[in-house]
C-alpha cells in the first residue's frame, strides 16, 4: 500500500482554513454561526476592478496562457507603484506576479532554501510561513514579540537568534496576525543588525500595506544597503478585496525573480489572464473605494477595542493596521464548565464555536498558545452580535 511523504505529514491543516471549515460544517446543518476566523474583507471588488475582467474577456484577447512571471504592463505598473508609493526601485524583469501573495513566498523560499537552512520568523506570524519552509526542507526560528511590545520583536532579539546557518528573515508589516506596524526607526534597527549578514535574504510581507490607521507605511527595502537583499511582497486580496481573484507579488532582487519566474513555471504557470487584467485595473484606477475600506476598518477598530475591553481576562492592545485583534486570554485556561476543562487556547475556540456560535482561530497557529486572533472584516452588527456572545459564553467558564 502508498503510503503519503514525510513532507506532507509535518505539516499541519492551515488553522484559519480548519476553523472556517468548522464554520460552514455547522451552518450546512442549520446553525447560524457569525464567522470571524478568515481574514476576508467583506467588500465586494470595487466596480471598476470588475470592469477591468468584463472588458478583458469581451476583448477575446486574453484567453491563451499568459508569460508565466504576469502581463508586461501588470509588471510595469507594480514598478511603478513600488516607485510611488514606497520608494522602492525594481524593474519590471524584478517583478513576479503569482497566484496569491502566499505562492509568491512559497516561490521565494523553494528558490533559495537547501536542507537545514535556518530562517528567522518574527512571531506572532502568519500560519503558512512555518509550513512553507518546512516543505522547503528550512528550519523555522521562532523570535517572538509580546503584547507588551504590541507583538513586535526586537533587533536585540534578531541578533540573538541568528546563526552561522541563517538564510532569511520573514515578517509581516501590517501584521497578520496582531495587525502591528513596525516603524521606520525599528526597521532600521533590524536592517542594522543585518547589514554584515549579506548572505540574509531578507521577506517582507507588505500585504496589509493599504489598511493602515497610524504612520505612513515603512518598507525595510528602502533603508540604505537592503534593497538588493529585500524581497518585498504585497497583492490585491487585501487592500483592493480581491481575495478571490488570486493575484499576488514579489519585487526582488533579480537572481531571486529569475529563479522564482522558474519555480512558478514548473508548478502553477502564469496567474490567471482575466485576473491578472481586474489587478491591472486596479493600480491604474480610483484609489477611492479603498480608502473607504480602510476607513470602514479603523472605525470598526474603535468598536471592537471598546467591546474587547469590557470582557473579562481579555488583555487588549490597540493594533494599527490590517483588521485582526489578538488578545491574550491566558486569563481562561484551566476554567471551564461541568464536564469541560479549558487546557488550551484551542479548546476555547473551539468552546465559543459551539457555545457562541462565533468562529475565531487560535492564537498557537500563529506562534503565541495564550492569544487568540479575531478579524474585524465584518460588519458592525455581526461584530456587536459576536462579541456579546463571546463575553456571554465567557462567563459560563469557571
Amino acid at each position: 500500500m502508498s503510503t503519503l511523504s514525510n513532507r506532507i505529514k509535518s505539516i499541519p491543516e492551515s488553522a484559519t482554513l480548519a476553523m472556517a471549515a468548522k464554520a460552514r460544517e455547522m451552518k450546512e446543518k442549520g446553525i447560524e454561526v457569525i464567522s470571524l476566523s478568515l481574514g476576508e474583507p467583506d467588500f465586494k471588488t470595487p466596480k471598476h476592478i470588475q470592469g477591468g475582467a468584463i472588458d478583458a474577456i469581451n476583448s477575446e484577447n486574453y484567453f491563451a496562457y499568459p508569460p508565466v512571471n504576469g502581463y508586461a504592463d501588470l509588471r510595469k505598473a507594480i514598478s511603478e507603484k513600488f516607485e510611488k508609493d514606497n520608494g522602492l526601485s525594481y524593474t519590471p524583469d524584478q517583478i513576479v506576479v503569482s497566484n496569491g501573495a502566499k505562492q509568491s513566498i512559497a516561490n521565494v523560499f523553494m528558490a533559495i532554501l537547501n536542507p537545514g537552512d535556518e530562517v528567522i520568523v518574527l512571531t506572532p506570524y502568519w500560519v503558512s510561513y512555518s509550513a512553507m519552509i518546512l516543505l522547503a526542507e528550512g528550519t523555522p526560528v521562532f523570535v517572538r514579540g509580546t503584547i507588551e511590545n504590541d507583538f513586535k520583536a526586537t533587533a536585540e532579539q534578531v541578533e540573538q537568534a541568528i546563526t552561522d546557518k541563517t538564510k532569511a528573515i520573514i515578517f509581516s508589516s501590517p501584521c497578520n496576525p496582531t495587525g502591528s506596524v513596525f516603524t521606520k526607526q525599528e526597521l532600521e534597527a533590524i536592517a542594522g543588525v543585518l547589514k554584515n549578514r549579506e548572505d540574509i535574504t531578507i521577506i517582507s510581507d507588505e500585504i496589509y500595506e493599504l489598511i493602515n490607521f497610524g504612520e505612513k507605511h515603512e518598507s525595510i527595502g528602502t533603508i540604505d544597503g537592503m534593497i538588493d537583499r529585500t524581497v518585498t511582497v504585497n497583492g490585491f486580496s487585501k487592500g483592493f478585496a480581491m481575495t478571490g481573484w488570486r493575484v499576488g507579488y514579489i519585487g526582488a532582487p533579480t537572481w531571486i525573480a529569475k529563479a522564482a519566474n522558474k519555480m512558478q513555471g514548473q508548478y502553477t504557470s502564469g496567474n490567471s489572464s482575466i485576473a491578472q487584467r481586474a489587478a491591472f485595473s486596479a493600480l491604474t484606477g480610483s484609489m477611492e473605494p479603498t480608502h473607504q475600506m480602510a476607513e470602514a476598518y479603523e472605525k470598526r477598530r474603535g468598536l471592537v477595542y471598546d467591546l474587547l475591553n469590557e470582557i473579562p481576562g481579555f488583555e487588549v492592545n490597540m493594533p494599527q493596521g490590517a483588521f485582526y485583534f489578538f488578545p491574550n486570554v491566558k486569563y481562561y485556561i484551566g476554567k471551564g464548565t461541568e464536564g469541560l476543562t479549558i487546557n488550551t487556547v484551542n479548546d476555547l475556540c473551539l468552546f465559543l464555536l459551539e457555545d457562541a456560535r462565533v468562529s475565531l482561530v487560535t492564537g498557537e497557529a500563529f506562534g503565541d498558545p495564550e492569544c487568540l486572533r479575531l478579524s474585524y472584516a465584518a460588519s458592525e452588527e455581526d461584530l456587536r452580535t459576536a462579541i456579546a456572545r463571546i463575553k456571554d459564553s465567557l462567563a459560563k467558564l469557571k
